[in-house]
């Protein structure tokens, strides 16, 4: 596919994107609001596992962390909830920045481990989260939890607690209408980041570190510092998520960021193809939108049965789904469906050659070198991945 067809492409999505709230329900427009939310938790996760190679099971600690940490910054103090009563806005970056800040504290331990043995310390992180989500009461409620401020900037209500009107083309935009496009430019925004970061130099140096540390140091790249920017990045795109989940939910509770929430983020950039910022998008949506619509059209489904009567729910069904859609990725897919997308466009078939995966979940190809610098062999001048 030629850049322009990307860009032509490119430019039908957005326009159907901008254009969709005119025509959906309320129960496609939240559910649009969800899969935007999850999108941009799984950029960040493909950053650290696709790219820098870093297993992480803690995503949604780090997406607990940025959702409490905006409602606090943006509600009023209270007798029993304490609060900081900041601007929307500040409390977004706010929320960005503590999660970030808890990745950057938890760095020294990421730089130290890796395999199995990082993704179990990253699954320590959502025991020891939730476990303070339903002990300090005074900040996140307990196991009520709270409400979460209406978004505004300069005075303009996102919610429909008293918002000032709007209308285009005869349509009354309310809340759900102005949070579809304050989502769709903040994951606009995350998604062009992480795909300039893929192909940064940072990020050719964290796929350096994930091909082999030993070769990442011999060519002058500090292991241990990107090993840390990876899991300071994913942190602070799991915060982000999480401020827009609770934005979607509008009243958040520890039940909200669970252990299987972080699985899910797994299962979305392994089908979508881990490295690949496009991959992730489209495996949000498919592990999103599934048990939510099976859910909505539960009463018309035949084979489906009502949660809790025994039966096949829409719960058990989508998890059954996911799996089979793992199996089927890692028997035939093994790019996932970015791969899968690459291929069917007429493209080679991966390499093992070093470097960030391409937006389609391959390789890029390596660049000439100097006959007398193979690759593999690279001066000490490669450094620039480095700095």
């Amino acid at each position: 596919m030629s850049d322009l067809s990307r860009r032509i492409a490119g430019l039908v999505l957005l326009g159907a994107a901008l254009a969709l709230p005119l025509a959906l329900e309320d129960f496609w427009l939240q559910l649009g609001l969800f899969v935007m939310a999850t999108m941009v938790g799984a950029v960040g996760l493909t950053l650290l596992v696709g790219v820098a190679g870093q297993l992480s099971l803690g995503h949604a600690a780090f997406a607990a962390i940025g959702a409490y940490v905006y409602v606090w910054a943006t509600s009023e103090a209270t007798p029993t909830l304490a609060g900081a009563g900041l601007p929307a806005v500040a409390g977004l970056v706010l929320a960005v920045a503590m999660a970030a800040l808890i990745g950057l504290l938890f760095s020294p331990v990421a730089s130290r481990l890796r395999g199995i043995y990082l993704g179990l310390a990253t699954l320590g992180l959502v025991f020891v989260v939730r476990h303070l989500l339903l002990n300090l009461d005074d900040w996140t409620g307990g196991f009520t939890g709270r409400s979460v401020e209406p978004f505004t900037i300069a005075g303009f209500s996102f919610s429909n607690r008293d918002p000032d009107y709007l209308a285009v083309a005869g349509v009354e935009f309310e809340g759900l209408h102005r949070l579809w496009y304050l989502f769709l430019v903040l994951t606009l925004l995350a998604c062009w980041l992480g795909a300039n970061l893929r192909t940064s130099r940072t990020g050719r140096a964290w796929a350096n570190v994930r091909d082999s540390e030993t070769a990442a140091a011999a060519m002058g790249i500090a292991v241990a510092r990107h090993k840390a920017s990876a899991f300071v990045v994913s942190s602070g795109y799991a915060g982000l998520a999480g401020a827009m989940l609770a934005l979607a939910y509008g009243r958040l509770a520890p039940d909200v960021f669970t252990l299987l929430v972080s699985v899910d983020f797994l299962v979305m950039i392994v089908i979508g193809g881990l490295g690949s910022i496009g991959g992730a998008m489209v495996g949000a949506l498919f592990v999103t939108a599934l048990p939510l619509v099976l859910t909505q059209y539960s009463d018309v489904l035949p084979f489906l049965a009502a949660p809790g009567s025994g039966g096949l729910d829409p719960a058990t069904l989508s998890r059954m789904l996911y799996g089979l859609a793992i199996i089927a990725v890692l028997v035939f897919l093994r790019g996932g469906l970015a791969g899968a997308f690459r291929r069917l466009r007429g493209g080679n078939a991966p390499t093992a050659a070093s470097g960030a995966p391409d937006d389609t979940g391959g390789t890029p190809p390596t660049p000439p070198t100097d006959p007398d610098h193979p690759v593999g062999a690279q001066p000490v001048s490669s450094k620039e991945t480095a700095r």
